[in-house]
């Protein structure tokens, strides 16, 4: 039946929405009722939604093939990279971390950012050159490598290794971007 006042629809669909607005009880009371109709339809559209699949909506896929037994659940893979020994540290690696450590450290005098990162550039990876690049060699520490890369910690695609200069110890992150092939990914003031 339509609406007929002399003021026409839009003032009725006015008047219901103004209605909570007129005291703070009745706002309160609204936002109450609104609340606890969407908690009843979503508790309900997951009751109905459990049964609709058979209870199994959550369940695991099975793993066995198709008329054999299944032996329990499937072994869940590690997520963290598994540590090896740092015996197992590859050679490669290491003389890539003492390289790179003497281009950080070979700067002189009038020696541009361009010319310092020119000469990492061969033992980093490309997204760490671009901030290396930012770098004024003027501010490194260091003049000299005084000792050999010893391996932190080796992980299959991934070795932190330590490398001493003459005013800090160095801590290298090298990761492995091709067979055989390590780069520099990071480095910082070994602690």
């Amino acid at each position: 039946m339509p609406i007929r006042t002399r003021r026409g629809r839009a003032a009725a669909y006015r008047a219901l929405w103004e209605w909570p607005l007129h005291s703070p009880a009745r706002l309160f009371v609204v936002l109450a009722v609104a609340v606890a109709v969407v908690v009843g339809l979503s508790y309900l559209g997951g009751a109905v939604g459990d049964q609709g699949s058979g209870g199994r909506a959550l369940r695991p896929a099975p793993t066995a093939a198709p008329g054999s037994a299944a032996r329990g659940p499937a072994p869940v893979t590690e997520l963290r990279p598994r540590s090896l020994p740092l015996s197992e540290a590859p050679p490669v690696a290491l003389a890539v971390a003492e390289r790179w450590t003497q281009a950080w450290a070979t700067h002189p005098a009038g020696t541009t950012p361009q010319q310092w990162s020119a000469g990492l550039a061969p033992y980093t990876t490309d997204e760490y050159l671009a901030v290396l690049a930012e770098v004024d060699p003027a501010n490194v520490p260091g003049n000299a490598v005084t000792g050999p890369a010893v391996p932190v910690e080796v992980r299959p695609e991934a070795v932190r290794v330590q490398v001493p200069t003459d005013a800090v110890r160095l801590e290298l992150l090298l990761v492995q971007v091709g067979p055989g092939d390590w780069r520099v990914s990071g480095y910082d003031r070994a602690s």
